[in-house]
């Protein structure tokens, strides 16, 4: 079974010498400073990924990473080298020459990067309804993603980090062997892929300053 999780606040608990306090942080102004401000990477292990746009295969790979980028409002440079570091030197190939396991990087192994802007990871619950104010907005955003892939390519090489259409009309397939079992979770590209494990990890960059 697949799960898709729209991230939620999380409760404080109080302990005192007789009881245990839930506090629940309201929808407010202060609700929101209580969220994350980061910039959000899902990095899930791939056999194969693709991004389909009106029928067409835009962008694909073979073996590597399938990267799902969420950009915060408050999201900066740093934010962005810090997930372009990170998810190009996350250990999690195994090392075909000693067998070692979590041993290797993407780029050891001279794999793809499919990165794919996603807003939707900063989704906040209102009642039963999605809410992605803290989103930075497309305008915005478009020119700062295109930044993001720009320096995957410099890190990396360009040839083998790719990208889809930001913001054309799409859907998400998810494709797990051996089942092969669909989850639609996207608003803005076909994205097809055949999970390595599955193997997925959640990034938030490093914010000491926020």
């Amino acid at each position: 079974m697949h799960s898709v999780s729209i991230s939620p606040y999380f409760a404080s608990i109080f302990c005192t010498k007789n009881k245990q306090k839930f506090l629940l942080p309201s929808l407010n102004k202060n609700h929101r400073n209580l969220q994350i401000r980061a910039m959000r990477a899902v990095v899930q292990r791939v056999a194969s990924a693709s991004v389909e746009v009106d029928g067409r295969i835009v962008s694909e790979i073979g073996p590597g990473l399938l990267v799902l980028v969420g950009i915060h409002d408050s999201d900066t440079e740093s934010d962005a080298d810090y997930i372009c570091r990170k998810v190009l030197n996350m250990r999690l190939f195994t090392n075909e020459t000693t067998g070692k396991g979590w041993d290797q990087n993407v780029m050891q192994r001279n794999y793809g990067v499919l990165l794919v802007s996603q807003f939707t990871l900063y989704g906040i619950l209102k009642g039963n309804k999605p809410d992605f104010h803290v989103a930075m907005p497309p305008q915005t955003a478009k020119p700062f993603y295109e930044s993001i892939v720009n320096k995957f390519r410099k890190a990396y090489k360009p040839d083998a980090v790719k990208d889809g259409v930001f913001g054309a009309m799409m859907k998400v397939r998810l494709c797990h062997n051996p089942t092969h079992q669909n989850v639609i979770f996207s608003l803005f590209r076909d994205v097809s892929l055949v999970n390595d494990g599955p193997v997925t990890m959640q990034l938030d960059s490093s914010q000491p300053s926020k």
